[in-house]
């Protein structure tokens, strides 16, 4: 009887291990979203995931398509870096659907600064030249420090940064590089360490910045007078 309760138990904790992946299962075969601007003036309007469900008999092919990610995105910022995202906003039929892509352009040197996606998990696939990427651990406990798993990316090689944890990747090379990227979220979000911390508006007090960072206050006052660059395109 205990090891029926015990396989019981693994079962249920596997169950919902799955459930708490990625993105809640549909429950019908798609739910094409219909475009925010136009989702008040519907009157029997049923939200899913945060998206309403557009009427099946008006589904198109052109919901669950996107074109244009053979296409470079700009490098010409001062990250030397593009990341062109196709999510739920681009490709309406993504909608519960639970994933999401990114191409990701950089020229040599660019970086993809430290950041975080809130839900999702990401995988990620060089196609050209060599990135060096890594993701670091949550904090592990007292007296302990956060872990860096890194490593250096060549053609064909494959990565995968765990959901929420702070990630990067860099074109260590001399010559372009391209990767491209699957979220397990239709909306997976994106939070640039540097830009919600020294950029936000209005600004976090210095004196918060100043003890958590325990640096000089005009370091942070010269940190928050630089303009960050968001290298996220969404077509």
């Amino acid at each position: 009887m205990a090891v029926r309760v015990h396989i019981a138990a693994a079962i249920l904790t596997l169950v919902f291990a799955v459930v708490h992946a990625s993105d809640p299962s549909p429950l019908q075969d798609f739910c094409v979203a219909v475009p925010d601007a136009n989702a008040g003036v519907l009157a029997n309007a049923v939200f899913v995931n945060g998206k309403i469900c557009k009427d099946p008999k008006l589904v198109k092919p052109e919901d669950f398509f996107f074109p244009g990610l053979n296409k470079p995105g700009s490098t010409a910022n001062p990250l030397g870096s593009n990341v062109t995202a196709v999510n739920v906003n681009q490709i309406p039929g993504l909608n519960t659907l639970g994933v999401s892509l990114a191409r990701l352009d950089f020229a040599p040197y660019g970086l993809n600064p430290p950041h975080t996606h809130p839900r999702a998990t990401e995988i990620l696939v060089v196609l050209e030249g060599t990135l060096l990427v890594g993701f670091v651990t949550s904090n592990p406990g007292m007296n302990m420090k956060n872990k860096l798993f890194t490593k250096v990316l060549n053609p064909g090689d494959v990565f995968v940064f765990p959901e929420g944890l702070i990630h990067f990747q860099f074109n260590q090379g001399q010559t372009n590089a391209v990767a491209f990227a699957a979220l397990s979220s239709q909306n997976p979000g994106v939070i640039t360490i540097a830009n919600a911390v020294f950029g936000s508006k209005p600004p976090i007090s210095r004196d918060v910045l100043t003890k958590a960072f325990q640096v000089d206050k005009n370091v942070i006052k010269y940190l928050q007078s630089q303009f960050w660059w968001d290298n996220h395109y969404y077509p």
